[in-house]
């Protein structure tokens, strides 16, 4: 999605271990999901977890959060799947606009503030999906490798 393509949705795969917060959830709270997921699936199977992967994987929670916040009309969905050595979050909104980079500056090349959530996401997820949602809205799916 980060060349702006959909894909299919990668939800529902075998052996996932699953954490799905309220759907009220705020970046914190999915900080907090990812980091209880990664630790226990790194704890219960005994694979070393990278604490830098981790960290880019609470970020790329946090940013895909924060986007369906202030750009999607407010989160209608999050899940956090560990599959191996990888963690897949999932973000839904009510928007069906398509995230997109802007450009660094505007007109007048100033500097803007902000719209660095996109590219970070697509800079650290290994992997990045968007379905449209048959309700409305769109679901994201980014998968980050932990160790």
């Amino acid at each position: 999605m980060c060349e702006e393509h959909r894909t299919p949705s990668v939800h529902e795969r075998p052996g996932a271990q699953r954490t799905t917060p309220s759907r009220s959830c705020k970046p914190a709270e999915a900080r907090q999901a990812v980091e209880r997921a990664v630790t226990e699936r790194c704890r219960t199977t005994h694979i070393p977890c990278d604490p830098a992967a981790l960290g880019d994987a609470l970020l790329v929670a946090s940013e895909l959060m924060t986007n369906a916040i202030l750009h999607g009309g407010g989160v209608t969905d999050f899940r956090v799947d560990v599959v191996d050595t990888n963690v897949s979050v999932s973000v839904c909104d009510r928007s069906d606009r398509l995230p997109v980079a802007r450009n660094a500056t505007d007109l007048r090349r100033r500097q803007r503030i902000g719209g660095h959530g996109w590219p970070i996401v697509c800079r650290l997820a290994r992997d990045v999906h968007v379905v449209e949602l048959p309700t409305g809205g769109k679901c994201i799916t980014a998968v980050v490798p932990f160790s």
